[in-house]
């Protein structure tokens, strides 16, 4: 069971499994364009989800990722969470990750009930990391039981590493 704030929430869909090909997505960046996981073709992907980049958790997993993973010439670290564009982008000039993917499922929160992240009671995303090939298959799966938790970080590097 997932819990947020010590209380159990509810998702709608069906999460990812190991071995599932990735729901494609169509989300804004801070720059307001449109995105999809074809725009990052070619790359392994590890797919950081936070219910709002302005808290702890959520930026120390952002951060995290991104400088952990920066170096690897052939992978890409995309944060998603229901945080406007402009909160995104703001957050990024601060932290200085000018380089970092982050996405917004604000508009519509597809991504959110297509990857069974959208928290019914909050309209957030719950906290998830998941790992996909070039091929857009899954390869790692987290979703973090505890919202209010950080994600198992090395695990996810190892799952990016061994592909």
């Amino acid at each position: 069971m997932t819990t947020f704030l010590g209380e159990p929430v509810h998702f709608l869909g069906q999460q990812l499994q190991v071995g599932d090909r990735a729901h494609d997505f169509r989300l804004l960046a801070p720059d307001l364009t449109w995105k999809s996981l074809e725009d990052f073709d070619g790359k392994k992907k590890v797919i950081s989800v936070v219910p709002s980049i302005d808290t702890g958790i959520c930026s120390t997993q952002t951060r995290y990722f991104n400088q952990e993973l920066s170096e690897l010439d052939d992978t890409v670290v995309i944060t998603i969470s229901m945080d406007l564009p402009f909160a995104q982008k703001r957050w990024c000039g601060a932290q200085g990750l000018e380089n970092a993917y982050m996405l917004s499922d604000y508009f519509d929160h597809s991504f959110g009930r297509d990857y069974a992240l959208l928290i019914e009671e909050w309209h957030l995303l719950a906290r998830a990391v998941l790992v996909l090939d070039k091929e857009n298959q899954v390869t790692y799966t987290e979703y973090v039981e505890n919202i209010n938790s950080e994600p198992d970080f090395e695990a996810a590097i190892a799952a990016v590493k061994s592909i």
